[in-house]
């Protein structure tokens, strides 16, 4: 396990290995996202509440899914990074930080698309709309600070320690809702308890989910790939490439 750990912190290595993934995945996520998109928008049955406005929920779901967990893999790289200095580490969790913020935009714009005509409010400073907010914000400032330093290794240092103190926010996202008295709905999918919908309304969510996530990942993998290139471009193995191109 730990050769496998350490064989993934080498930048060739996984230059290689993420361009064989890269066709796969992105197949993957062109099917995912399409047969999702077909079945929510064309099949699945109108909400007996919120008639047509709740199928927002096949892009608002999947966007707030991804936007807490890429936060938590960059905290997780960027710990990576501080202990055993990986170089592929830091990478990850720089890439990782504008794709997550983009992901908890689309989750904001898209909740207050859904909380018009469901609150009859654009925006409420409810405490699961608010800790949302609040993940934006660390998302940009780990941006801003992976800008601020011209050292690489000081700015991976710097955003590390920022996505780790943000963290505490994520499990406030979490329970919010059950936390405090919020207008915001209980979690549509959960591992421990049987969806509430029915399932031609919670089988299309899930494919959107899993074909989100498949998105993230060749963004994640394309944008990492162009960032190894240019911190290995003195590089035997960059050099090779350029080379055979």
């Amino acid at each position: 396990m730990w050769r496998w750990f350490h064989k993934l912190g080498s930048p060739k290595w996984f230059y290689a290995i993420s361009g064989r993934w890269l066709p796969w995945v992105a197949v993957a996520s062109i099917l995912l996202l399409v047969v999702g998109t077909v079945w929510a928008l064309l099949f699945a049955p109108a909400d007996y509440q919120q008639g047509n406005s709740y199928r927002i929920i096949y892009i608002h779901v999947p966007a707030a899914f991804l936007a807490q967990s890429v936060y938590v893999m960059m905290a997780v790289a960027g710990a990576i990074g501080l202990i055993w200095k990986m170089k592929l580490a830091d990478v990850m969790a720089k890439c990782c930080a504008p794709i997550g913020a983009s992901f908890t935009f689309l989750a904001l714009v898209t909740g207050a698309v859904w909380g018009k005509p469901t609150w009859g409010a654009w925006w409420v400073w409810d405490a699961r709309l608010t800790s949302m907010l609040v993940l934006l914000f660390l998302y940009l400032g780990v941006v801003a600070l992976q800008s601020a330093f011209t050292d690489r290794n000081q700015a991976a240092r710097a955003s590390a320690l920022l996505s780790l103190v943000g963290l505490v926010n994520i499990p406030i996202i979490k329970y919010s809702v059950e936390w405090w008295n919020t207008l915001h709905q209980p979690a549509s999918l959960t591992l421990t308890e049987k969806p509430a919908m029915p399932a031609d309304m919670w089988v299309p969510l899930l494919i959107m989910v899993a074909g989100f996530y498949c998105f993230f990942t060749v963004v994640l993998l394309m944008r990492a790939r162009v960032e190894l290139l240019d911190r290995e471009r003195r590089t035997g193995w960059v050099k090779d490439i350029i080379k055979a191109k």
